[in-house]
């Protein structure tokens, strides 16, 4: 027995197995701690992780509708620049289309400009060409009236009579003229 006595001593100073009422009295202190960090500051903890959370969440809500947004954004300066360089073109083309028909109108009008002063030209030149002759017709008129004097011997300046020689002899110069033709 003296082993069992022994033994039971040596239990009882193992250092590994406390005394019951250590024991007790610990799981009472931890029972009194636990509840109380369960009451005050369990909640608390709680709190703020549902808190982080929910701002987390949000934040993620937030940057998904701002990137929808963005991409919506996008979208809409997309369209609009499309439709501006359709519109560009457009301007352009009708540019180019106003300035053909400006420049067919101006060589128009340079061929109709150029037409009248042709045509006032030719005009000029047929005034010319009559007022020559006139001239030309008198002169040689008043020549062959002064030659024709002094070959007849006498003097031709009666108007009337020299009129009517001029105009027989230019007659007969011209039908001779379009008989060599």
């Amino acid at each position: 027995m003296s082993f069992l006595v022994q033994l039971a001593a040596e239990e009882a100073e193992n250092p590994l197995i406390p005394p019951i009422p250590e024991l007790v009295i610990g799981f009472i202190a931890f029972v009194i701690v636990f509840g109380f960090l369960a009451k005050k500051l369990l909640p608390n903890i709680n709190k703020v992780l549902e808190e982080r959370r929910e701002a987390i969440e949000g934040g993620i809500e937030k940057a998904e509708a701002a990137q929808t947004e963005a991409q919506s954004v996008l979208e809409q300066y997309k369209a609009q620049l499309a439709e501006a360089r359709h519109e560009a073109a457009r301007l352009r083309q009708e540019a180019q289309e106003q300035g053909a028909t400006l420049i067919a109108e101006m060589r128009a009008e340079g061929q109709r400009q150029r037409e009248e002063i042709i045509a006032a030209g030719h005009a000029q030149i047929e005034a010319d060409r009559k007022a020559a002759a006139q001239s030309l017709r008198q002169d040689v008129g008043q020549l062959a009236t002064d030659l024709a004097g002094k070959l007849v011997g006498e003097s031709l300046d009666d108007y009337a009579r020299q009129s009517r020689t001029i105009d027989r002899f230019l007659g007969e110069l011209e039908e001779k003229a379009e008989a060599a033709r």
